[in-house]
């Protein structure tokens, strides 16, 4: 019989030691959402449609809001959840479409978002002439691993604090990761 070698635990600890797995930052998701009521609502399924390839998830209000004509069950806008490789890739196009520039008020915890004011700024999108002119907006979530513990049915956990993940670390992900130049907010003049 061949003895098996083994490691020792000294060396095991060092590997480990080395960068922790469960503090590593990834894209949990890439929302991508479009309102609107009637006809506007149509084009923004097909722009979705059109963008991603994918089924688009209609959104269907719940509540009577008489200011902009919405009613109980009328459907107000599309939703597409993209994830995994595909996720990113859609992420590098949409950030084309912005110039790699983010506002930091945008980055949040756990997540960022912007807008895209026109689809024809994506690059590899042409203009569809029964879509129009339209936009959406993108938001991406992140997530370390151990975010299980909160979702599963069975011993549910909660999520301490260390385990968010905190603006700073995703503006730092966007910039090695991504080139995304964060842009600081205009102060406004004033007396000082």
């Amino acid at each position: 019989m061949a003895k098996i070698k083994q490691t020792p635990a000294k060396e095991i600890k060092k590997e480990k030691k080395a960068g922790n797995a469960m503090r590593e930052i990834e894209i949990e998701k890439v929302v991508l959402n479009c309102g609107g009521i009637a006809d506007k609502f149509e084009r923004s399924l097909k722009l979705l449609k059109i963008i991603t390839g994918k089924k688009v998830k209609e959104i269907i209000s719940a509540k009577r809001i008489p200011a902009f004509n919405v009613r109980p069950g009328l459907k107000t806008g599309c939703v597409v959840t993209l994830r995994g490789k595909e996720a990113e890739e859609m992420l590098k196009r949409l950030l084309e479409a912005v110039e790699r520039k983010i506002k930091k008020s945008t980055v949040k915890e756990n997540h960022f978002s912007f807008g895209i004011k026109e689809y024809l700024e994506i690059p590899g999108i042409e203009y569809q002439r029964d879509i129009g002119i339209a936009g959406l907006d993108v938001t991406t979530v992140f997530k370390r691993k151990g975010k299980r513990v909160m979702i599963k049915k069975i011993k549910q956990g909660r999520l301490p604090q260390k385990q968010q993940v905190s603006p700073e670390e995703i503006i730092n992900y966007l910039t090695t990761k991504f080139n995304v130049e964060i842009e600081e907010p205009v102060k406004k003049g004033g007396l000082d």
